[in-house]
Formats: structure tokens, C-alpha cells, sequence
């Protein structure tokens, strides 16, 4: 019998799919699987699969890709 490990990381099509409903958020959380947790302004671009997330208040501009993030939440 084999047992599995529930991962808490979303999949990177899931990922992909919650930020084409999402591509010019004002406000939205990213959790990079490098363990940095983001917030600010999105900007996604569905076809390379690339994103910039921008704080204004931290004067933060951060780009990533959707492989790069395991969580995300609005």
C-alpha cells in the first residue's frame, strides 16, 4: 500500500488558469515556492506565461513566472 503526501503548492496549470481570471489585479498575494510572499498590483501576460507584480508602497516590481509561484490568493 502506497501512501501520498498531500502537497499544500497548487499545480502550475491551476496557477495559470486563476491568473488569466485575475491579469490586472489591484490586489493580490503570490507565494513563491523560493518562500517569498509578495503582494501588490498584477500584471499577467497569458502567453509567454510571465507576470510583474507591483507595490507601490515598498516601490517593489518583482517578475515571475507561473512556475515559480506555488500559491496565489486574491
Amino acid at each position: 500500500m502506497s501512501t501520498t503526501k498531500r502537497s499544500r503548492a497548487m499545480s502550475a496549470q491551476k496557477i495559470y488558469d486563476m491568473l488569466l481570471g485575475v491579469r490586472t489585479a489591484d490586489k493580490v498575494t503570490l507565494y513563491f515556492k523560493d518562500g517569498r510572499i509578495l503582494s501588490g498590483a498584477l500584471i499577467f501576460n497569458q502567453f509567454k506565461g510571465t507576470g510583474r507584480l507591483i507595490n507601490i508602497d515598498e516601490e517593489l516590481s518583482v517578475d515571475f513566472g507561473v512556475d515559480d509561484l506555488r500559491d496565489l490568493k486574491l
